[in-house]
């Protein structure tokens, strides 16, 4: 049977995406190396005790846990300073983001000491794509609407807060977090990857599904195109904090511990 010239490539350029494929997915699916370390990283709206439910679950069991202090100020500035955590770890670690903090994750988990990659209802994107653009390719979530700027320094309003990023909070705790946002520069926006640690690294992701600040649909999106092993969560954007026994098993299970 003779095959044309285009037919022939066509079969060429549809292996290679098969392949390529196929790569990342065994490269995200892998099971980690044992680690001992944690660096976790917070997203827009909070700082870095945001965590606070998580690290004494992972601390139990005899990890050495570390939070990040995302400056929102830059993508570059905020890699920098988890690169100079994840420096100091003294093996395998688990690196973390939740929310935008996926950016960093994304980035920054090419380090050496990074085992693997955790996503908590984060961003996921590849290296150079423009991620606003991908998630206007879904329905744009309630939260959008309440983010306001004064000037470069962008929050979001105390409405918006407690409905659509903290709404199965008890009302007492989601003002408490309100109170302590951490605004963010409208620069950091700006950023995009130059890396997409997920591509090599074993990787993981919690989908909360009831998020009202990343739409449910566009989490699923990006752990499926990643290969992560993947959770979903009955939970607002802040499952970290009404769900963190799932969501530190998960991460227990990226550090190949037993949960």
């Amino acid at each position: 049977m003779m095959i044309n010239r285009r037919d022939f490539s066509t079969a060429l350029l549809a292996g290679a995406a098969a392949s390529l494929v196929s790569t990342r997915g065994t490269a995200a699916r892998a099971a980690p190396p044992k680690a001992r370390n944690v660096v976790l990283v917070h997203g827009l709206f909070a700082d870095g005790s945001s965590w606070s439910e998580v690290i004494p679950r992972l601390r139990a069991v005899g990890l050495n846990v570390t939070s990040v202090q995302n400056p929102l100020t830059t993508l570059p500035e905020a890699v920098a300073a988890a690169e100079r955590v994840l420096a100091r770890q003294d093996g395998p670690t688990v690196l973390v983001g939740h929310s935008f903090s996926g950016m960093i994750v994304t980035e920054a988990g090419v380090h050496p000491n990074v085992s693997a990659l955790v996503y908590v209802a984060a961003r996921a994107p590849d290296a150079g794509e423009d991620y606003t653009a991908l998630a206007k390719t879904y329905p744009t979530p309630p939260a959008s609407a309440g983010i306001v700027f004064d000037g470069d320094e962008g929050r979001l309003s105390e409405e918006a807060f407690l409905r659509d990023f903290a709404g199965d909070l008890p009302k007492a705790k989601a003002k408490a977090l309100y109170a302590v946002q951490e605004p963010f520069q409208k620069a950091l926006l700006a950023g995009k990857t130059t890396n997409a640690a997920w591509r090599s690294k074993p990787s993981y992701y919690a989908v909360s599904t009831e998020d009202r600040t990343i739409n449910p649909d566009l989490e699923r999106f990006m752990a499926k195109r990643m290969g992560a092993r993947t959770i979903e969560v009955k939970a607002s954007h802040l499952s970290l904090i009404t769900h963190p026994h799932e969501i530190s098993r998960l991460i227990l299970e990226a550090a190949g511990q037993p949960a």
